[in-house]
C-alpha cells in the first residue's frame, strides 16, 4: 500500500529553505523522525505539528494537504 501524503512538511521546509536537521534541532526531535515525517512514513502529533508551524512561522494548515482537493479517500 502506498503511503498517503498527509503532511506538507517537506514542501514547507523547501519553501522556507530549511533542512530536516535544522527543524529537528528547533523542536527537539531526532533528525530521522523528521525524515519520516517528510516522507509521510509517520505523522507528527498535533503538538509536534504546532511546534513545527511555530518554528517555521507558518499557519498550521499550511503543513497539511487539504482534504477538499483529495481524490483518494482515507
Amino acid at each position: 500500500m502506498a503511503e498517503l501524503e498527509i503532511n506538507r512538511i517537506k514542501v514547507v521546509l523547501a519553501e522556507t529553505r530549511r533542512k530536516n536537521k535544522w527543524l529537528a534541532e528547533q523542536i527537539g526531535k531526532d533528525a530521522s523522525t523528521i525524515s519520516q515525517w517528510c516522507t509521510n512514513a509517520r505523522q507528527p502529533s498535533l503538538e509536534n505539528l504546532l511546534k513545527t508551524a511555530n518554528v517555521l512561522d507558518v499557519d498550521i494548515r499550511e503543513l497539511l494537504y487539504s482534504t477538499k482537493n483529495s481524490t483518494e479517500q482515507i
